[in-house]
């Protein structure tokens, strides 16, 4: 499960989404949550920021309150499942970021940890993302969520998931309008463990509420 994250603008990358967000994005998101307006990049408009609402909220929803929204989509069950299957074909999308939290069950209680790039770098989780209308207001409400996979050696004594993160020359085929189903699945796999660093932080992170710079440093 990914149920929160960090995107800073000044950090730096080479991906699509560091150059897109260096000149379009100046807030940053130190504890990212759930329901939050947040950057993506999509499929249908792959060269712009665009703010949407963090967890799926899918088009055929009768109401905002009919279904949980889903953040996190299973990368081996994504083909499974009809609604993130329509999905993987035409409305997929970058989620910026440049590192993620998970939760160690310790003997004295739950530690936050900070997992990033060891070259502390900007970079793209995998997600998906639907529009749902609201027929009583006419208000088209964006969303999407994030695609998880199993734990790398890395990640995998704090949390057995980890969101799926993209190279930046897998940004490139996840936004390609053309690829096969097959070529995308592919794309959906551990990020490389020995190019990854964690370390714990603050039990500041543990609420939504807290959007400071403290929340990064390291204990």
């Amino acid at each position: 499960m990914c149920g929160r994250y960090s995107v800073i603008p000044k950090a730096k990358g080479r991906s699509r989404v560091s150059r897109l967000l260096e000149n379009h994005l100046q807030e940053a998101h130190y504890n990212a949550a759930p329901s939050q307006t947040l950057p993506v990049v999509t499929n249908k408009q792959p060269d712009e920021i665009q703010l949407f609402s963090w967890g799926l909220q899918p088009f055929w929803a009768k109401d905002v309150k009919s279904i949980k929204r889903s953040i996190n989509a299973r990368a081996e069950t994504l083909t499974e499942k009809p609604s993130f299957r329509n999905l993987l074909k035409s409305k997929r999308c970058l989620v910026p970021a440049d590192g993620f939290y998970e939760w160690m069950v310790m003997p004295q209680g739950k530690v936050p940890y900070r997992i990033l790039l060891k070259n502390e770098a900007l970079f793209s989780f995998a997600g998906l993302w639907d529009e749902w209308l609201d027929k009583n207001t006419e208000e088209v409400l964006h969303t999407y969520t994030i695609i998880t996979t199993e734990a790398n050696d890395l990640v995998k004594p704090i949390h057995d998931r980890m969101p799926v993160i993209l190279s930046p020359e897998a940004e490139e085929l996840w936004l390609n309008e053309h690829k096969a189903q097959e070529d995308l699945l592919s794309l959906l796999k551990p990020f490389k463990a020995e190019d990854m660093k964690a370390y714990p932080v603050s039990p500041l992170v543990n609420s939504p509420l807290n959007n400071i710079p403290e929340i990064i440093n390291s204990l």
